[in-house]
């Protein structure tokens, strides 16, 4: 038995139809924490498991893309590590870059996940076909969403995110194939 064989049937038809995953950043892919030097600079700590969940989940075909409100050269620098191509920093509001994205992509909202983890990010996982929450999210975010992951921001829950998709779509026993040969 994994984590996924009780998952709610509807959940899981959302996640197979998931050609596009969008991620918010603070709050999600780190903990929300910022750290600002005495000059200025920002760090941000990134957890290595969701960077390669993202991998694994973008080879299969799955598009990825975050989409946040702040500017950071350090999300820019992350992203490019990670392969990640469509990048949307500084938006005070995400449905644009949204918008662009699926109209890039060809795909239909409902083909499209959003994972946010507070209210700037309602609009967005209102649009969605699977709008997830990590499990420190804010209340109102939590109450609106098809999916909560069990860990919180910064702490694997992007992972949980790209795993559900992949064991939704029939591909997870395959992108773990390769860690388990001997």
């Amino acid at each position: 038995m994994n984590e996924f064989d009780t998952l709610d049937p509807e959940v899981r038809r959302r996640a197979a139809g998931v050609r596009l995953v969008a991620f918010d950043v603070d709050g999600v892919l780190t903990d929300g924490s910022l750290f600002i030097g005495d000059g200025g600079e920002e760090y941000k700590a990134f957890h290595s498991r969701d960077g390669h969940g993202m991998k694994m989940l973008g080879a299969t075909g799955v598009t990825l893309a975050v989409i946040t409100g702040r500017e950071s050269e350090v999300v820019r620098h992350r992203m490019e590590s990670l392969g990640i191509d469509h990048v949307h920093q500084g938006c005070v509001d995400k449905r644009p870059a949204f918008e662009s994205l699926l109209a890039e992509t060809g795909l239909a909202p409902e083909e499209a996940a959003y994972v946010g983890d507070d209210v700037v990010d309602l609009p967005l996982l209102r649009r969605v076909g699977l709008a997830v929450a990590v499990a420190d999210a804010a209340q109102a975010v939590r109450q609106r969403v098809h999916w909560i992951t069990p860990s919180g921001g910064g702490h694997g829950a992007a992972r949980e995110v790209c795993e559900l998709i992949l064991e939704a779509r029939g591909a997870l026993d395959a992108a773990l194939a390769p860690y388990l040969e001997s």
